[in-house]
């Protein structure tokens, strides 16, 4: 029997190869709109980072995501990963 893959990603704050079940995404699309993406199948460039409110903390003081996808990231984006937790 063939054994499935799991697909692993990279969370953008600590740099650890998680599946991607552990992660949540955020997501630039075409429009420019800014969103956590629940299905983690958005159009889009997209941005991982692990579940844990410290990596979601840190991620808002050195603007990491700011920088990975090239906009302007809203508190509640923040607020709404948390949440997510």
């Amino acid at each position: 029997m063939k054994v499935k893959k799991v697909p692993m990603r990279t969370c953008v704050v600590s740099h650890e190869k998680l599946e991607k079940k552990d992660l949540l995404r955020v997501v630039k699309n075409n429009t420019g709109e800014v969103f956590v993406d629940d299905t983690l199948k958005a159009n889009g460039r997209g941005a991982y980072l692990k579940k844990d409110a410290s990596v979601i903390e840190q991620a808002r003081k050195t603007k990491v995501l700011e920088r990975h996808l090239e906009c302007k990231i809203d508190e509640q984006i923040y607020d709404e990963l948390l949440s997510k937790i």
